[in-house]
């Protein structure tokens, strides 16, 4: 004879709201969307005075436009001085691309060397590397101008690659460490064993594992270099040489009238690549922050 038990679900009762509690809310979200009227009133300004007239971009506080103008877009597609816009697209996608294969290629082996392999002086090697973060840039910008000079490779984007592929950054070579640390050992333990050597051992183990660092720097490099400004600054001379940054300085001319519709219609158009290639790398981003090593 079986006997059966009806249980009823467990009600559990909400606590009803107070006056208090709602008025809490209400100050919360009013403060939440005051801070996001202030970060994206920039990106709002920015969008409104590329319809604008020049002439209103500085006379009028207001970011709402009284008259729409496409002027600025259609000049821009122009380009500048007799050279094509896809050739400023061109320029900054060259070094963009170069950097990251630079990043990937050097950072990489580097950190595998420092993070995996036993020899005399690694600690004291790495230290040097994590030190190098403390070293502003400006410091080394006349040394390395004077060496680029004497290598004769001035006014050409080597001196802006060359030094992804030494594996000079040491936050990417820090964060790929790190990520190898949390591998377990019985990994290149049970290769060796296997008759791997060290070059088997990264390429068909490490590197499926470091995928997620991998595409987390990838993208870092890809908008640092996309939106680098100083470096071409100093080292790029021609125009037809210009990535985008550095052509969004030529629309302000100090001794003629500076086309500031341009400007903003530039920008824009330059940070579509930018904002395309986050949202589509956007979930691996998140994946490579919040992941260290293998799941187990």
């Amino acid at each position: 004879m079986s006997a059966t038990v009806e249980s009823s679900p467990r009600v559990i009762a909400r606590r009803k709201r107070t006056a208090g509690d709602m008025a809490k809310s209400v100050v919360w979200h009013v403060a939440l969307l005051a801070v996001l009227v202030v970060v994206l009133y920039p990106a709002f300004w920015v969008l409104t005075a590329a319809v604008k007239p020049n002439a209103d971009i500085l006379t009028s506080i207001s970011p709402i436009p009284t008259s729409i103008t496409w002027e600025h877009f259609s000049s821009a597609f122009d380009g500048m001085a007799g050279v094509p816009l896809w050739r400023f697209f061109w320029n900054s996608f060259v070094i963009a691309a170069l950097s990251v294969v630079g990043i990937l290629a050097s950072c990489s082996v580097t950190a595998y060397a420092l993070g995996r392999l036993e020899f005399p002086g690694r600690k004291a090697m790495f230290a040097v590397v994590i030190a190098t973060l403390l070293l502003p840039g400006q410091v080394m910008l006349i040394p390395q101008y004077l060496i680029f000079s004497e290598m004769d490779v001035v006014n050409t984007i080597f001196p802006l690659v060359i030094g992804k592929f030494l594996g000079l950054d040491a936050f990417f070579v820090f964060m790929y460490v790190q990520f190898l640390r949390g591998i377990p050992r019985e990994l290149d333990q049970a290769a060796t064993i296997d008759g791997a050597g060290h070059f088997r051992i990264f390429f068909s183990i490490m590197l499926p594992l470091l995928r997620p660092a991998i595409v987390t720097s990838s993208i870092f490099t890809f908008i640092w270099s996309w939106n680098d400004f100083m470096g071409p600054l100093i080292y790029l001379h021609e125009i037809e040489k210009f990535p985008l940054p550095r052509l969004l300085q030529s629309y302000n001319n100090t001794e003629a009238v500076s086309n500031y519709g341009g400007m903003m219609a530039m920008t824009l158009l330059s940070l579509v690549p930018v904002v395309l290639f986050f949202l589509v790398f956007q979930k691996f981003l998140i994946k490579g922050i919040a992941t260290s090593g293998v799941k187990g």
